[in-house]
């Protein structure tokens, strides 16, 4: 994971700084290695269309709403699988945010959002033709109280997470981050087949070391 964290910022912004973040490496590699992708097979005018408009936010419920048309019921507050995103994204032909998951499904750090506590805000960014989720992130939470009771919820100890209080204790500030997938990016860029030929040592069945 390439991961990014940055204080006083909410999701709208750090959103917008993730669809930034990966149409400037998928704009840097065309630029470099525009043959080099060719020579993968891979079809660079499907990258080149995906950068050249704005990459589009949906919520959660939106979603289902687009799965619902696919055919496909998912109960609001289940997780969507890899099948659903790939169905979802047949409507896109760019990257897509999707925000606001259920928060009884999210991590204790993803905050509630006030407008709508059932939604906690966070998003990820799922990438066409198949590809699947890039990123996932969200604001951090800065209740101390309200993550002690979600972490008993799911049957945790908040006495392991004391350090982590701490942090929100002592000189914390609001803030937000997010992950990006390396080889999962590269996966996409590059229009590969599996993901293990995008890490450098993947584990196999006959390959556990490196």
């Amino acid at each position: 994971m390439a991961e990014m964290e940055a204080p006083w910022m909410e999701l709208d912004e750090m959103v917008q700084v993730a669809k930034d973040e990966i149409k400037f490496l998928v704009e840097k590699v065309l630029e470099k290695h525009e043959e080099d992708l060719k020579f993968l097979g891979r079809d660079v005018e499907k990258l080149k269309k995906a950068i050249s408009k704005d990459f589009p936010t949906i919520t959660y419920t939106d979603a289902l709403k687009l799965l619902k048309e696919e055919g496909v019921k998912v109960k609001w507050g289940d997780d969507l699988r890899t099948k659903e995103e790939e169905l979802i994204m047949k409507h896109f032909d760019t990257p897509v945010a999707v925000t606001h998951y259920p928060s009884e499904i999210m991590a204790f750090y993803k905050p509630k959002d006030k407008k709508d506590p059932k939604t906690a805000l966070c998003f990820d960014m799922l990438v066409p033709e198949g590809f699947g989720e890039i990123v996932g992130g969200s604001q951090r939470s800065t209740d101390v109280k309200d993550m002690m009771e979600r972490i008993k919820k799911e049957g945790g100890d908040p006495k392991d997470y004391n350090w982590y209080f701490d942090l929100r204790k002592y000189g914390s500030v609001p803030h937000s981050g997010y992950g990006v997938g390396v080889e999962r990016v590269l996966r996409w860029i590059c229009g590969l087949e599996s993901i293990r030929d995008t890490i450098a040592f993947p584990r196999t069945i006959a390959r556990g070391y490196p």
